[in-house]
């Protein structure tokens, strides 16, 4: 199986239907941004620091790879605060609704769809920044992401990446969602096409839900660090009970600032 056009096709799917990560910001908040008033998340709830952009609020002159960032809401919104943004990303509907929210709003942006692991088709140094939330679950190596991106930036360029905990993937989630206790049911790494019973990844198949893949805290941080990037920020954050039952037990995902020197 082709994992990349499996999981472009799933995500199409999803953004149709409508999620949290699918729903274009209001208006409201996109015209907020275009007066300096404007957060992000690379994580569900906990908004990226203002120290971790070049210039903040004013964001112009500022080129920014927003990968596998689609869905109308922070390409718009770095769009409105003056950047030069890419929105590159494996939906074509997700790129699709970044295009018509930014035109509602009289903003430029430009589309690429692609594989977050190769990004060749990218010039050498040339971005300020990359806004990257969680996303890297549906990836089967990193190595290629990082490289990717150490060699698209600029000296002094800053990667912004959101990521899962990888032990979010060590609990049986069908009990946890029966029960509230946490059972340890996988190896790590974990990966849903070697990993989950034959007859969940048949359903999951048949839904065209999305394939994800866990990857060690080694692969992450020092996955970016063997690229040639300097961590110079992190933070964990939380869900909440409607998308989890590990809610209130540990962290489930994480976000780090990453420079290249």
């Amino acid at each position: 199986m082709n994992i990349f056009e499996y999981n472009r096709n799933a995500w199409n799917l999803q953004s149709e239907e409508g999620c949290r990560w699918s729903t274009p910001f209001s208006g409201e908040r996109i015209e907020a941004a275009k007066e300096g008033e404007w957060s992000v998340i690379l994580t569900p709830n906990k908004a990226v620091p203002t120290n971790w952009f070049p210039s903040y609020p004013d964001l112009s002159g500022v080129r920014i790879l927003a990968l596998a960032s689609g869905g109308g809401q922070q390409v718009p919104i770095f769009a409105a605060a003056g950047a030069e943004v890419l929105s590159f990303d494996a939906s074509d509907t997700q790129l699709r609704k970044d295009e018509e929210t930014c035109a509602r709003h009289g903003l430029t942006v430009q589309t690429e769809q692609g594989d977050m692991a190769d990004l060749t088709g990218l010039d050498d140094q040339s971005f300020d920044l990359i806004f990257n939330p969680v996303s890297n679950v549906f990836a089967e190596s990193l190595a290629p992401i990082w490289e990717g991106c150490y060699r698209i930036l600029k000296p002094g360029g800053a990667l912004l990446t959101g990521f899962m905990n990888p032990c979010f993937f060590l609990f049986d989630h069908e009990v946890l969602e029966e029960t509230g206790k946490p059972v340890v049911k996988h190896r790590l790494p974990y990966s849903d096409m070697e990993s989950a019973d034959a007859e969940l990844l048949s359903d999951q198949l048949d839904a065209q839900l999305s394939l994800e893949y866990s990857h060690s805290w080694e692969d992450q941080i020092g996955g970016m660090c063997e690229a040639g990037f300097a961590i110079t920020g992190f933070y964990e954050d939380d869900w909440d009970e409607e998308s989890t039952r590990l809610q209130g037990w540990m962290p489930t995902s994480a976000a780090a600032r990453a420079v290249r020197w």
